[in-house]
């Protein structure tokens, strides 16, 4: 898998990207919220930025997938250490972190993979339960 500089757009929005494939499929509604908080410019991206960082994402997991059919199959727990590393500025991590959980309630369904991914960034970036980020079972998406 590719590496973004530290603290990049890039490598921030791969981490919203992640929440985003976790499910096997990426709905309408979680790009609605992240546009309606602003996500990919809060995050120093193009109003395309987004889009593209997923794309690749997919590429580089589908290069990656060795017959596991599934996106998540190849993410073993070191590639999310080696993924999480890439942010580690603590303001950066928070709204990677709200804007990551917004996408995975945007759906009102939280997928396995999703937990995954939202639970190994708590806990490679020392964030707990509610700080910075909301509930994940709360009834409406944050606001913005």
């Amino acid at each position: 898998m590719r590496s973004y500089p530290r603290n990049s757009p890039e490598a921030a929005a791969r981490i919203v990207a992640l929440v985003l494939i976790a499910d096997g499929h990426v709905c309408r509604s979680e790009f609605d919220v992240l546009n309606h908080l602003d996500g990919p410019r809060g995050l120093g991206l193009e109003s395309d930025g987004l889009p593209r960082i997923v794309q690749t994402l997919c590429e580089d997991l589908l290069m990656g997938d060795h017959g596991s059919g599934s996106m998540l199959g190849g993410v073993d727990d070191s590639a999310l250490a080696a993924l999480m590393a890439e942010v580690d500025e603590p303001a950066l991590q928070r709204k990677v972190l709200r804007l990551a959980v917004a996408a995975a309630r945007a759906d009102r369904h939280l997928a396995d993979g999703e937990t995954l991914v939202l639970a190994a960034a708590r806990r490679y970036w020392g964030i707990s339960g509610e700080a910075g980020a909301g509930s994940l079972f709360a009834a409406d998406p944050p606001a913005a």
